[in-house]
């Protein structure tokens, strides 16, 4: 016989990523929405708070992984691929958009001018200063985020094929581990219901996609 066996996928099939994936988003959405209504003018974070600190930090690297996600989504034959980076692309777009409007509720500023400084008081931010400290460089932030630098960016849009394929897997999995600490400082520090809700689904939805995209990986031969 000339067919040869496939090997055994780990995940699901497609569909089954994508529903549960956005089930995940779903819950995330109308917990957001609906959890505005119990906000009042006394629990309103500050400015130094860690709901603003997050709200701010966040929309910066969600913004990077839409972007990652955009440019393999085009480019890569995969369909499970596909399916993971559609979803990466669409859920944080929807998020980062939800954030950005919580700092217009809360009538702050949407631009941090320390970065990350939010995390000190947290046991996930241990790495990130403290009081006192200088605020972090841009490189600082990149790494201590998990973000992909420019080369890195670079590297991806003129990649092709498989090595795009893994090169994606490769910075999209770090850029979800960096995301994993700020969650937690967030939800280890902050007291707003919305925000907190919003983050505990965001870190279940991003461990789901962790799982799905070391899968991936394992199933291109991308590591060795």
């Amino acid at each position: 016989m000339t067919d040869t066996a496939h090997p055994q996928r780990s995940l699901p099939p497609w569909w089954a990523v994508l529903l549960v994936a956005l089930a995940i988003a779903a819950v995330a959405f109308a917990i957001g929405r609906f959890s505005t209504f119990g906000v009042v003018a006394n629990t309103t974070p500050g400015d130094d708070s860690p709901e603003a600190g997050f709200a701010r930090d966040m929309q910066v690297h969600h913004a990077q992984a839409v972007d990652m996600a955009m440019t393999i989504h085009r480019e890569t034959e995969d369909e499970e691929l596909r399916v993971i980076s559609y979803d990466i692309a669409t859920g944080q777009s929807a998020q980062k958009g939800e954030m950005f409007d919580w700092l217009v509720q809360w009538g702050l500023p949407q631009v941090s001018t320390d970065p990350m400084a939010w995390m000190s008081a947290s046991d996930a931010g241990h790495d990130h200063g403290g009081a006192g400290d200088e605020p972090l460089t841009d490189e600082e932030m990149r790494v201590a985020m998990g973000m992909a630098s420019p080369a890195e960016l670079t590297a991806l849009q003129q990649a092709s094929g498989q090595a795009a394929d893994c090169l994606f897997l490769e910075l999209m999995i770090r850029h979800h581990e960096g995301a994993i600490p700020m969650t937690d400082a967030v939800l280890e520090l902050g007291s707003e219901p919305r925000t907190l809700a919003v983050a505990s689904a965001m870190r279940s939805a991003q461990l789901f996609e962790l799982d799905a995209m070391q899968s991936v990986q394992t199933r291109l031969a991308c590591t060795d």
